[in-house]
């Protein structure tokens, strides 16, 4: 008898009162939790709100500021060269060029190697996802998202979100992801307190994030 054989043994043995004939019915697991509310009102307040609890900095613009809050916010930061995603939309790469920043874009099959990474002030990407109620930020490795490692080396992360892509809870969001994809979570910039309470930033990812809130009806 196998080891698993055993284990499965002694759990019947255990459960005289259970039925394991049929594995469909032993191992339902009852989804009716609740996943979203009946009224999201105010998730978008919520959301900024959430994240800039976090220390990052929140910006709320309408679709057509996008290109002139991305270069106003990398010439605040200082970034001078900017890495982004290949699926960045090309409005927001023009804008970036005319800020007079070196743009390096990280190609599918062309993966910017450590020095190269370490070498970029910024990165600008999109996001798959935004979570209201945590302040969470998910990135699907996806053509506006980029690769995982171009979003935590650089030191700035300058990151847009779609008000249309906010729900309200985890739920929701696991809803919109596929669980085969590379996804990355970001609630504020990077820090850990395990060193004597100390908060210390930038220590797994980056030091700085800041966050554009799109609304794409906006004026």
């Amino acid at each position: 008898m196998s080891a698993k054989a055993d284990i499965l043994s002694r759990i019947r043995a255990a459960r005289p009162d259970v039925t394991f004939d049929s594995p469909s019915d032993a191992y339902a697991i009852p989804r009716d939790y609740l996943r979203s509310p009946s009224v999201p009102e105010g998730i978008v307040d919520l959301f900024c709100e959430r994240v800039a609890d976090y220390k990052a900095r929140v910006e709320r613009v309408p679709a057509a500021g996008v290109p002139a809050a991305i270069a106003a916010a990398l010439t605040t930061l200082g970034a001078q060269r900017v890495g982004v995603a290949d699926g960045l939309p090309e409005e927001w790469r023009a804008a970036l060029v005319a800020s007079g920043v070196d743009v390096v874009t990280e190609h599918p099959g062309a993966a910017l190697d450590i020095d190269a990474l370490q070498a970029l002030d910024a990165v600008v990407t999109g996001s798959a996802v935004a979570i209201a109620e945590t302040g969470t930020i998910v990135l699907d490795g996806g053509a506006t998202s980029g690769r995982r490692a171009l979003t935590l080396v650089p030191d700035t992360h300058l990151c847009i979100v779609s008000v249309d892509d906010i729900v309200d809870g985890v739920p929701a969001a696991l809803a919109r992801l596929s669980p085969t994809r590379p996804l990355t979570w970001i609630s504020g910039p990077s820090a850990t307190s395990d060193i004597e309470l100390q908060r210390v930033e930038g220590v797994h990812g980056p030091r700085t994030l800041h966050v554009l809130v799109v609304d794409p009806s906006g004026d």
